[in-house]
């Protein structure tokens, strides 16, 4: 969502005479820098925001995007960096993969441009969207075209002759990006797009602040419960007002106040959430102890919560300031949220990134 906030930004703020296009990772056989879905805004004056490799593509990537602009139609280029042909852009660098970059100029005049759909991944409700990019079809105009799945209605555009409701269903059964083959003329980029994670922050000692300012950088979204007196941030909740907050299947909760009984009250109210991570500053002892306390009062933390408390928070890498604390405790966010282990990447003895396998329409 990070990369996609900012082109959203940068498109809001160009001028309105100034052409773009937008560069969209839409396919990955092998290893690469960046995955399915990465992207990159290119304006007709060769400034940029967004990346689709880490550096080796985004110079060529620069013209064929400004060529989309100035021909204004969609385009499909592959990057072979997976040979030793020293005249292939990107070998040398160690990517040793095959990227499809789609390249799609955006029409100023169409309210259902590729921004505009973009944008609709950023509103409320916070959800998991599903876009489609048609990435080969014999139908120029049809080629580029990208839309938010929500059903039949969204995939009339694709072909008269193609089973909707069966299309439907293969593409709501789906949990990952998928290249999708639909028939000879047509193959479609399927794309998940989960919310930003959200950090619900219980606290307002000043350790809270190098957690803040980690956050933004990540992209993610968050919100400080505490009296708005004593934190200066514009993202603040009173605590009688936590009724406001707004919990999904990608909100992490860390109570870090420094006190116990607050930690302790704050748990019991969220005991009836279905969260994935609720983190607790200090000793494995002190938690035990909240835990032991709000059983004794008979307000037994239900079990499937209790396998999503992490107590002390964060992974073991030695963390000894605040800001090295922070980093541990979002480093174990992002591994639980992407269900990893957290183990060194020498260790893996699979591949790093899930290999997109294309699958055929049936």
């Amino acid at each position: 969502m990070k990369e996609i906030r900012s082109i959203l930004k940068t498109y809001a703020q160009k001028a309105p005479s100034e052409k773009v296009a937008l560069a969209t990772v839409v396919r990955v056989e092998g290893s690469s820098y960046r995955r399915m879905g990465a992207r990159m805004l290119v304006s007709e004056n060769g400034t940029w925001v967004g990346g689709i490799s880490g550096g080796c593509l985004e110079g060529d990537a620069l013209k064929r995007a400004r060529m989309a602009i100035l021909k204004d139609r969609a385009s499909v280029i592959t990057y072979d960096t997976s040979t030793d042909d020293h005249h292939q852009i990107g070998v040398g660098l160690g990517c040793n993969g095959i990227i499809d970059v789609l390249f799609t100029p955006i029409d100023e005049n169409d309210p259902n441009n590729a921004i505009a759909v973009l944008n609709s991944t950023n509103q409320t409700p916070r959800k998991v969207r599903k876009l489609i990019s048609v990435t080969s079809s014999d139908d120029k105009k049809l080629l580029g075209k990208l839309l938010e799945f929500t059903g039949i209605e969204s995939l009339k555009i694709l072909d008269g002759s193609t089973d909707i409701e069966k299309l439907k269903k293969q593409i709501q059964q789906l949990e990952k990006s998928k290249n999708l083959v639909l028939n000879e003329q047509i193959t479609l980029f399927i794309e998940v797009v989960p919310p930003a994670l959200q950090i619900l922050l219980f606290g307002h000692q000043y350790d809270l602040y190098p957690l803040i300012r980690q956050i933004r950088e990540l992209g993610w979204d968050y919100s400080v419960i505490a009296p708005p007196t004593k934190v200066k941030d514009e993202n603040v909740i009173a605590p009688e007002n936590m009724a406001e907050l707004y919990f999904d299947n990608f909100t992490a909760v860390i109570f870090m106040s420094h006190s116990l009984a607050t930690d302790k009250e704050n748990l019991s109210k969220l005991s009836g959430k279905k969260l994935r991570y609720i983190g607790m500053l200090g000793p494995k002892v002190r938690s035990e102890r909240i835990l032991n306390e709000l059983a004794e009062e008979g307000k037994q933390i239900p079990k499937e919560l209790l396998n999503h408390i992490y107590a002390p928070t964060g992974l073991d890498i030695g963390a000894t300031n605040p800001e090295e604390i922070a980093l541990s405790i979002l480093a174990e966010i992002k591994t639980v949220f992407s269900e990893r282990t957290g183990l060194h990447l020498r260790e893996r003895q699979s591949p790093i990134h899930v290999r997109d396998q294309p699958m055929n329409f049936d």
